[in-house]
């Protein structure tokens, strides 16, 4: 599996973020039954599914088991999967990280927070391109607080779009025809700094979170992934596989 062919599906990207205390007594069985339902019946109309890592590392090692037997459900429906960890640090420790993720599980995407600098994001895109998978950059995300820093003013612009541009520079090295192995967050929340972003880096995959609980709508382009967890896993607050599949669909509309 090589994960560009995401970009080839529908632009939807389900997120599984699991809490058991919406899954009765056994939650742990539970959550594994009703998330591979729940892929084979969405599988159709997905890019990829995306795993949030802090909601099965909080379950132990049971959690951590969890998520790989999910993701190889996932793969074997012709899904790529993303694993959504925001990790970076120092070089040793990225490659061992990129070693972790990309590499133990070829054809998957990994989220990295570029705030060490490029040297510290280089052993995860290198790994990606041998793994045939993605890697994708924090450039602009959904919480209150993100402009703390994202749009602290530096040379006239936000320094939110500088990362961009020096993502795009960098991911030219991994651009595979049309599309990098490089590619960046940009919340579905803030649709201006999208657009913003993509005019930077054209050849970069977006993936892009906070499509519809957080008041984000999904948005049409090329290379754009609309990331919705709540609204397509609990729709409704609870699962429910029929409403999910209606909840998929009506997002669908609004890109396809």
């Amino acid at each position: 599996m090589d994960f560009l062919e995401a970009l080839s599906r529908p632009p939807l990207v389900l997120g599984v973020d699991p809490r058991p205390e919406l899954h009765g007594k056994e939650p742990l069985s539970h959550i594994r039954r009703y998330t591979l339902e729940l892929l084979e019946a969405l599988a159709p109309r997905l890019a990829a599914v995306k795993f949030q890592l802090a909601f099965f590392e909080a379950l132990g090692p049971r959690g951590m088991e969890l998520l790989w037997e999910l993701a190889s459900g996932a793969r074997v429906m012709g899904l790529p999967a993303i694993f959504d960890g925001k990790r970076g640090d120092i070089g040793s420790t990225a490659e061992a990280y990129a070693r972790a993720y990309l590499e133990a599980f070829p054809g998957t995407a990994l989220t990295v927070n570029p705030y060490l600098g490029l040297d510290a994001l280089e052993p995860f895109f290198r790994a990606a391109s041998r793994a045939k998978g993605g890697v994708f950059v924090l450039a602009k995300t959904t919480n209150p607080g993100s402009g703390f820093l994202q749009d602290l003013e530096v040379g006239g612009r936000p320094l939110y779009l500088h990362v961009a541009e020096a993502l795009a520079k960098a991911g030219e090295e991994y651009r595979e025809g049309p599309w990098s192995r490089v590619g960046m967050v940009a919340g579905a929340t803030a649709e201006g700094a999208v657009l913003a972003v993509r005019e930077l880096v054209p050849h970069a995959p977006l993936l892009l979170p906070g499509v519809g609980a957080q008041g984000g709508k999904p948005l049409k382009g090329p290379g754009l992934l609309n990331s919705a967890s709540r609204a397509l896993y609990y729709p409704g607050g609870k699962p429910d596989l029929e409403e999910a599949l209606e909840a998929a669909e009506a997002l669908l509309a609004l890109v396809e």
